[in-house]
């Protein structure tokens, strides 16, 4: 019998993003209840126990599992957990939500995949949220209604404010590098555009500009990829760790007939501040700032698509990123991290 009400979210991984999307499961998205939140960081639990409306606390993920009052999991742990915390979900018949990536492995990627398709049933998300920003789902919209013809290259950064302390020199061994962490964004977004066309090969460089403690794990604090596509198509991507001004992500489609530009001016509000050396606008400091409406919309986009699955219908509204998605977006990443190492282009 198809279940109605709302649906129950435990979440797992409480760190700075999992808190943001904690207060947005709890007290944001209609038709959900954050009924559980597991981290085995005792100062997480009792930021959970302080913050949110009397969760289940859990220390241990399989505990979390095992919590039949559950309907879904939101995983925003380490990368290197998610594919196999993804499977565990499956089989206790939890659908889930996944914070990017998949998986830094494709293997691992292909083996989720293989594992979901027994579970047709179940709502299976990666977060890449860019899909739900209102900018870029403006943009796609217009792109698919043919406003600037056939889009054939695609021109997209994701750079983040320099972080004196180091946290990236700190998260490089677990992070995948820069472009698993951070392009992996754009490659989505290109895909998406792209209608999901097959990447062909790539090509890319970086270098160290600032965090010399990086080159001990092989990456990079700025890097630079190309990436072609079948039909013709091209992408070509920028990541930054170093931007003294703020988060900068933005995007170019170029199509046939015209283009798009989205967030090329990383303002923070429409304020402009008039000074005696000239006229500014402050920047997006994080991309929590950047994204924080992306965020919300892509859980109530999950919400909607998981009630509809519970009350024995097939969901409908904005698709987020699939598995199979972000499998692709884990192949690209590996292949410009590749492409970058070894100074060849990497066929796929």
């Amino acid at each position: 019998m198809a279940k109605r009400g709302p649906v129950r979210i435990g979440i797992a991984g409480l760190g700075r993003l999992g808190k943001r999307h904690a207060t947005n499961l709890a007290y944001r998205v209609p038709g959900a209840v954050l009924a559980a939140a597991c981290s085995p960081v005792d100062e997480e639990r009792e930021w959970a126990r302080d913050t949110l409306p009397e969760p289940r606390l859990y220390s241990d993920y399989e505990a979390l599992l095992a919590d039949r009052e559950l309907d879904a999991v939101w995983l925003v742990t380490p990368s290197s957990l998610h594919a196999e915390q993804i499977v565990a979900a499956l089989r206790a018949g939890k659908h889930v939500f996944c914070e990017k990536p998949l998986s830094l492995d494709v293997a691992e990627c292909e083996r989720v995949l293989g594992v979901a398709r027994e579970y047709p049933h179940l709502e299976a998300t990666i977060g890449f949220m860019r899909r739900f920003d209102p900018s870029y789902r403006d943009a796609y919209e217009k792109a698919a209604a043919g406003t600037i013809g056939r889009p054939f290259m695609v021109r997209s950064q994701t750079t983040d404010q320099n972080d004196p302390d180091g946290f990236f020199v700190r998260f490089a061994p677990t992070s995948g590098g820069i472009f698993l962490d951070c392009t992996v964004h754009d490659i989505d977004v290109a895909r998406w555009f792209f209608g999901g066309a097959r990447a062909t090969r790539a090509f890319a460089t970086g270098t160290i500009a600032l965090h010399e403690g990086l080159r001990e794990f092989g990456d990079v604090d700025n890097g630079v990829g190309v990436v072609e596509f079948e039909g013709g198509r091209l992408a070509v991507f920028y990541a930054s760790r170093t931007m003294a001004h703020g988060n900068d992500t933005q995007s170019e489609v170029i199509g046939t007939g015209g283009a798009l530009a989205i967030g090329h001016n990383p303002r923070k509000s429409r304020v402009e501040i008039y000074e005696a050396g000239g006229v500014r606008s402050e920047s997006t400091p994080t991309f929590f700032d950047r994204f924080e409406d992306a965020f919300l919309h892509e859980a109530q986009a999950f919400v909607q698509a998981v009630a509809a699955r519970m009350a024995g219908r097939a969901p409908d509204g904005a698709a987020g990123a699939t598995l199979a998605d972000a499998l692709e977006a884990t192949r690209i990443g590996k292949a410009l991290r590749e492409a970058c190492a070894s100074g060849l282009p990497v066929v796929l």
